[in-house]
């Protein structure tokens, strides 16, 4: 699976570290809606993507998570408490949820109608996808 991301990220041009493992990032996605509702999200899901795919971090652990948090600029003591708290928790659980009903297994998944491109692409297969789908360039 390493293998592949790495082919798909070096055809992208995306930058990719030398991984030899995964984790579980469940803990990252329940701060990252966090994040989203203090204004910060996409820059800690950029932080977060950087810090995993790039160099490799561990973001099931908490000190990792809370650098990106310090990083991103969101309060340490407050996105400890979502953790220690798991308030954001059922968020996670509902939108895995959708993502099952829908068939998702992957992210990115992009969906439109009956039209599908799973994993990172390419701008032209984006672009492609919508044209196919009747979604035109805005002048």
């Amino acid at each position: 699976m390493i293998g592949r991301l790495r082919e798909t990220a070096a055809a992208l041009g995306l930058p990719f570290g030398d991984r030899h493992r995964t984790c579980n990032s469940r803990l990252a996605q329940e701060l990252g809606l966090w994040a989203a509702t203090q204004g910060k999200g996409e820059s800690f899901q950029q932080l977060a993507f950087s810090r995993y795919f790039v160099d490799g971090a561990n973001l099931a652990k908490i000190p990792v998570l809370l650098d990106i948090v310090r990083t991103a600029g969101l309060d340490e003591q407050a996105a400890l408490e979502v953790l220690t708290t798991r308030s954001f928790s059922h968020l996670v659980d509902r939108d895995w949820n959708l993502a099952r009903l829908n068939g998702i297994t992957a992210v990115p998944t992009f969906v439109i109608g009956a039209s599908r491109l799973v994993g990172a692409q390419r701008y032209e297969d984006l672009a492609e996808m919508l044209q196919a789908n009747g979604v035109s360039r805005l002048p």
